[in-house]
């Protein structure tokens, strides 16, 4: 569950690649932008090259560009009970085991959209399997276990002066709270082909696509092959820490 089109490529495209190429059925929910967008025309195309379905868009604005959803109020000004209704309904209708979403700082640059998205996510997760919250969402369902996609303190070497130099915030976790470290480099191909698939904003010099276009190849790999989540479920610790598991 990711607040734009990108998001997911950009966040979790190597674990979405990874799963798939383990047949296990992946989806990807995005909170903002249009359904009939060119914008979510890209994330059709990513979406494939990760193996992740069809686009499930909720059409919210995004709180930096009116052109995202015209006629429709920005995720951050819609109750937040909206937003997690919505999100239950697609729980319950995919019925995930894992759900992933954005850390609480929203990211490196704490996009609002990414905050208000980790809060509607964690709340969606818990309510998808209480059966009597947002009955008309469908029947129940419980995912076991709910990952925040993060930045540790040691892992953005690479990318935290690129970003400072095109005026973006650099918001890490300490080392310790990234519970899970993936190292994705059997799919960068897929992962990289996702990112360049989200052309208007490769195109775009201070995006994050835009930025990694423009890197020598070395430099770009050594930021994307390694993804980093939170695993915020109760219970036992998985036997890995290298990656997702239920």
């Amino acid at each position: 569950m990711f607040a734009h089109p990108d998001d997911e490529s950009l966040l979790a495209g190597g674990v979405l690649a990874q799963h798939a190429a383990a047949h296990a059925r992946t989806a990807v929910v995005t909170m903002t932008w249009a359904p009939d967008s060119l914008r979510a025309v890209e994330l059709a195309v990513a979406l494939r090259e990760l193996g992740a379905g069809a686009p499930r868009m909720l059409g919210y604005g995004d709180a930096r560009d009116p052109q995202a959803a015209p006629g429709r109020p920005r995720l951050v000004d819609a109750p937040l009970d909206e937003a997690v209704a919505a999100l239950v309904q697609q729980i319950r209708s995919f019925r995930p085991d894992i759900v992933v979403t954005h850390d609480a700082l929203g990211q490196l640059t704490g996009h609002p959209d990414h905050r208000r998205t980790h809060q509607a996510a964690l709340l969606a997760a818990q309510d998808a399997g209480l059966p009597r919250l947002h009955p008309e969402a469908g029947k129940p369902w419980q995912p076991r276990a709910v990952y925040c996609a993060t930045h540790p303190e040691s892992g953005v070497s690479d990318l935290g002066p690129l970003l400072k130099a095109a005026g973006k915030s650099v918001l890490v976790v300490p080392d310790a709270y990234a519970t899970t470290t993936v190292d994705v480099t059997p799919w960068l191909e897929q992962k990289w082909a996702a990112i360049l698939a989200h052309r208007g904003e490769v195109t775009r010099e201070r995006s994050l696509p835009g930025i990694l276009a423009r890197l020598p190849e070395e430099t770009r790999r050594n930021i994307i092959a390694t993804e980093h989540f939170t695993r915020l479920t109760t219970g036992a610790v998985p036997d890995s820490p290298h990656r997702l598991t239920a």
